[in-house]
């Protein structure tokens, strides 16, 4: 696991947590807000999943 996947989960979990507490108390910008970090986490953790996935292939074809 490398940063950026860490990082992406962790702001995907916030932005859950976030997402419902402005269910609980009513407020649509929270939610909204919630949302977006939610996406924002997905999108880093899905560059952190690529990143892993060329160093991976480099080292398939690295001369050994």
């Amino acid at each position: 696991m490398n940063k950026d996947q860490v990082k992406g989960a962790i702001k995907e979990v916030a932005g859950k947590v976030q997402e419902k507490a402005g269910k609980v108390i009513g407020s649509p910008e929270q939610q909204v807000k919630g949302i977006a970090k939610q996406i924002e986490g997905k999108t880093q953790k899905a560059v952190g999943d690529v990143e892993e996935l060329v160093k991976d292939v480099v080292k398939e074809i690295a001369p050994k």
